[in-house]
């Protein structure tokens, strides 16, 4: 851990003084896979120090490492989950119905990646637009038919938008605001295109969620911020907005959907935001005693899957992985499991396959090789979506197949 928090202001609130609660060590980028030629290459490490504000209780990371380093090429591409598309239907239909939505609405969503949400929109005859910075992935969006826009979101640009498309009826921001170095610049951006009477959807991991189910592995050099309520609504106060409803998501494992209005005379909130707010306070969202009993869980967690790996090992094991992720490459970088404990990946982006994970570089193999080979564990790092996958490799499991699934607690299905 850093000797001297002092130089770190905080990303809302702009407040000295955060507090530190975890560090995670040096680790590699969590989305930095290496091609074969790339494996004799040095391979960058960047500190993974979690900080919690007195100020405002956003809870952050201290380095912030380039956009441009991070997303501008990317291996994420969200249609490959079915549990991602669901979700991103329903909400999608969800708000037609609410918003009375027409082909004279409008649609944006920032970071829109393969057009895995907007293409329902557009399905029902409404206009949409994507901003993605990932070039690859906004190619790959344009190639299925969603108008995308391949650039990072920022204030500036957001006047560019409003010069070219004017201000947009809904707008989507789904896991990105903790991707963000500037949040006050994004929820500026955001107010100048949003429509006087419209509405701005966005979902962000819950912190609560991720301190009670020693959920560490979401932490990650992309990752910047990890949001309560109590400390989104002041940031986007400062920008004439306002939190009118939030709901409490399973998916990630545990999210926050926030509704985000213009702040007028008429705009209320529900009696949902005062529920989540008196509920974090019972927590202790504003005490830094509450987040620095995490590092405790943490350890276990370590030393509980090590213990684990390497009993398995003595037996004559072979063990797999499933999911080339990024929460995945901080559990294993994190506990220093490579190719000693574990013989390869497995995941379903095809865009993966081939590659090498970051730090440890193991190969990254299509699932079908799980049923080909029939080892006998699998680790599975994407664990938040177990029941999509558990019933996807129900053939393995048929055939003696195991997973162990290290979060929130190391245990065997």
């Amino acid at each position: 851990m850093a000797n001297d928090n002092s130089e770190y202001r905080c990303r809302s609130c702009c407040s000295r003084g955060l507090e530190p609660i975890l560090s995670l060590g040096d680790l590699p980028l969590a989305n930095s896979l290496r091609s074969s030629t790339q494996l004799d290459l040095p391979e960058p490490h960047y500190p993974l120090e979690v900080l919690f504000c007195p100020g405002c209780s956003l809870i952050q990371i201290s380095e912030a490492i380039s956009p441009e380093t991070l997303f501008r090429e990317y291996a994420y591409f969200s249609s490959f989950s079915e549990t991602l598309l669901k979700h991103a239907e329903e909400v999608c239909q969800s708000l037609i119905q609410q918003r009375l939505l027409t082909e004279n609405s409008r649609i944006l969503e920032i970071a829109s990646n393969d057009g895995y949400l907007l293409q329902h929109y557009q399905r029902a005859g409404i206009p949409v637009l994507g901003i993605e910075p990932a070039t690859n992935i906004a190619t790959r969006a344009e190639e299925c038919g969603i108008p995308t826009v391949n650039e990072f979101f920022g204030p500036q640009f957001a006047e560019q938008l409003l010069r070219e498309h004017g201000r947009f009826d809904v707008i989507h921001a789904n896991n990105v605001l903790a991707h963000v170095p500037d949040l006050n610049g994004f929820v500026r951006g955001v107010k100048t295109l949003l429509h006087p009477n419209g509405i701005t959807v966005i979902e962000v991991p819950y912190v609560l969620d991720l301190i009670e189910h020693n959920e560490f592995d979401t932490i990650y050099h992309e990752h910047l911020c990890y949001f309560s309520l109590t400390a989104l609504i002041p940031l986007f106060e400062r920008h004439g907005l306002q939190v009118t409803d939030v709901q409490q998501l399973e998916i990630h494992g545990g999210s926050l959907r926030l509704s985000v209005a213009h702040t007028t005379a008429e705009t209320r909130s529900s009696t949902e935001v005062d529920r989540v707010l008196e509920k974090e306070q019972r927590w202790g969202v504003q005490r830094v005693t509450t987040y620095r009993k995490f590092g405790k869980a943490v350890e276990r967690v370590k030393q509980d899957l090590l213990a684990l790996l390497d009993s398995l090992k003595s037996k004559g094991s072979r063990i797999a992985v499933y999911g080339a992720s990024a929460k995945g490459s901080t559990l294993l970088n994190y506990c220093q499991i490579g190719r000693e404990r574990l013989d390869y990946v497995v995941d379903r982006s095809t865009a993966k396959q081939g590659r090498f994970t970051p730090g440890n570089h193991l190969e990254i193999f299509a699932p079908e090789r799980l049923q080909q080979d029939q080892p006998d564990y699998v680790l599975l790092l994407t664990w938040n979506f177990a029941d999509e996958i558990l019933a996807q490799q129900q053939k393995f499991r048929q055939q003696g197949g195991q997973f162990i699934i290290p979060i929130p607690q190391v245990t065997i299905a």
